[in-house]
């Protein structure tokens, strides 16, 4: 089975991508390929970012490989924090401090709607493909659930009344921005 490189080490992406992209490739994580560089996101867009981080291992590591850039964008906050998701309550927080940022922001703000983005950057073949995922929904003001990372525990997706971190990994792997993105480069696989 010929290997890819996933550009991560988090552990969440990893088992949701590796859960998806069963039978097709063998995924290495970073730390597989003995990764252990700051790769730069210094790109103002999700697919910036992801072709930054994909082109950093196709040059320096050999492998083909995949990375994708994630965050969530909130309407009544001009679609912050964006590309800063990961670190929008400063550098080095946690998931928990930038939670509580977000619901100190929104306090006594009616709108809540938000979406999950995620942009997956493929080096294949020496080809560049883009593959986008998003979900909507709206931030509630309170944690609710303890599965999942990042914004999860106060995201409730659309058409749901559970939050992202009380579903089950397998029922949100169904319906999340990353497993929309993964499903569109499965189905850009199948085509091969």
């Amino acid at each position: 089975m010929n290997e890819i490189v996933f550009a991560s080490n988090n552990i969440h992406k990893l088992t949701e991508v590796r859960t998806k992209l069963t039978g097709f490739f063998q995924i290495l994580s970073l730390k597989d390929i003995n990764c252990h560089d700051e790769i730069p996101e210094t790109a103002n867009t999700f697919e910036g970012n992801a072709e930054q981080k994909a082109i950093w291992i196709l040059d320096k590591y050999g492998y083909d490989c995949f990375a994708d850039d994630s965050g969530i964008e909130i309407e009544a906050l001009d679609n912050k924090p964006g590309v800063f998701s990961a670190r929008y309550a400063g550098e080095n927080c946690t998931f928990d401090d930038n939670n509580r940022k977000v619901l100190k922001e929104l306090e006594n703000i009616e709108n809540k709607n938000a979406k999950f983005v995620t942009t997956i950057c493929l080096k294949l073949n020496g080809k560049t493909h883009f593959f986008k995922g998003e979900v909507k929904g709206k931030i509630i003001d309170e944690y609710r659930g303890t599965e999942g990372f990042g914004y999860d525990p106060i995201f409730v997706p659309d058409g749901y009344n559970i939050s992202f971190a009380e579903m089950r990994l397998e029922d949100k792997n169904k319906i999340s921005h990353r497993a929309l993105a993964i499903d569109k480069m499965l189905l850009f696989f199948n085509k091969k």
